[in-house]
């Protein structure tokens, strides 16, 4: 009896309590953990109780494995009526106030971290790819319009290649150091080029504003990529073009330890996925061969 597994599943303080959390964000183990102050393998064992059911979804990425609630099949029907039932519980309202505190730490080390490598962004990027190659692949994919946006701009290096095709391109990105670099980087080429400081998942820009938009080597950073996606739908009309690059799925350690990446890049399917459901269609894919052993994706998508 299925039903059965799902209510026994259910059955526990501790299982109820994770699964509170997973309603809203995707968790990795630690931090589970940290909200709950609990060992990792009292965590892990009710996690997998959880998965078995049906009431979470896995995903391996590296050597990481993150958990969301299930939003399809038996298992998501009845999560929707457990978020409904639960919504005052005051008791496992104290997890979420302390999962605020933990993501909002989260956010602010890797700010700082983005501060903190404004300068070496250059060198950075070349460990893992030809940045001119790559540049000169996402210009290819733009026809000429007024407004274009790149979102996750950095220290703007793309914008005067942007400005090209373009009548003003908005460069947005969330670290002010980064908007300083770019700023010095554009003092004798930045007519026609406005910076603005701003999540991609909030993005400080009108409905409709951009004609274009380009979303480089940035997904990978992000809690929710679809978010990103998403949200550039907003700002792009119906019939533009949004060009995603970002590195295909590998298992590379590496660029989650040196790099801060919270995920080890993403299969052309994964990304024609999301882009579906933010409202985009695939029209061109490039792969490009970069250094480290890797593959990177350069997808044209254009808004329906």
């Amino acid at each position: 009896m299925s039903s059965l597994i799902f209510f026994k599943s259910l059955a526990d303080e501790t299982r109820l309590r994770i699964m509170n959390l997973l309603l809203y964000h995707e968790l990795n183990v630690n931090e589970i953990v940290s909200v709950m102050g609990m060992g990792q393998s009292r965590i892990s064992r009710h996690l997998k109780i959880l998965t078995d059911s049906g009431l979470l979804i896995s995903r391996r990425d590296g050597l990481w494995v993150f958990y969301r609630a299930a939003t399809d099949g038996q298992g998501g029907a009845l999560v929707g009526a457990f978020k409904t039932f639960i919504k005052d519980d005051e008791s496992l309202s104290r997890d979420l106030s302390a999962l605020d505190l933990l993501l909002k730490k989260r956010e602010d080390e890797k700010n700082r971290f983005f501060d903190s490598i404004a300068g070496e962004w250059d060198s950075i990027k070349d460990q893992i790819m030809d940045n001119v190659t790559v540049t000169d692949d996402i210009i290819s994919l733009f026809e000429k319009c007024s407004v274009a946006a790149d979102l996750g701009c950095g220290n703007g290096k793309l914008l005067p290649r942007l400005r090209e095709k373009a009548g003003l391109v908005i460069g947005v990105d969330k670290s002010s150091q980064m908007l300083d670099e770019a700023r010095r980087n554009l003092s004798s080429d930045g007519a026609g080029i406005e910076l603005r400081i701003g999540e991609i998942e909030h993005l400080p820009m009108r409905d409709g504003e951009a004609d274009a938009a380009v979303i480089n080597m940035v997904l990978h950073y992000l809690a929710s990529p679809y978010d990103g996606i998403n949200e550039a739908g907003r700002i792009l009309k119906k019939g533009n073009r949004l060009v995603i690059v970002d590195l295909d799925k590998h298992s590379n350690e590496e660029m989650r330890e040196r790099f801060g990446h919270r995920w080890l890049g993403f299969s052309v399917d994964e990304l024609g996925g999301w882009l579906a459901r933010g409202g985009f269609h695939v029209a061109e894919v490039m792969r490009r061969d970069v250094k480290k052993g890797l593959t990177m994706n350069i997808i044209l998508s254009i808004r329906e």
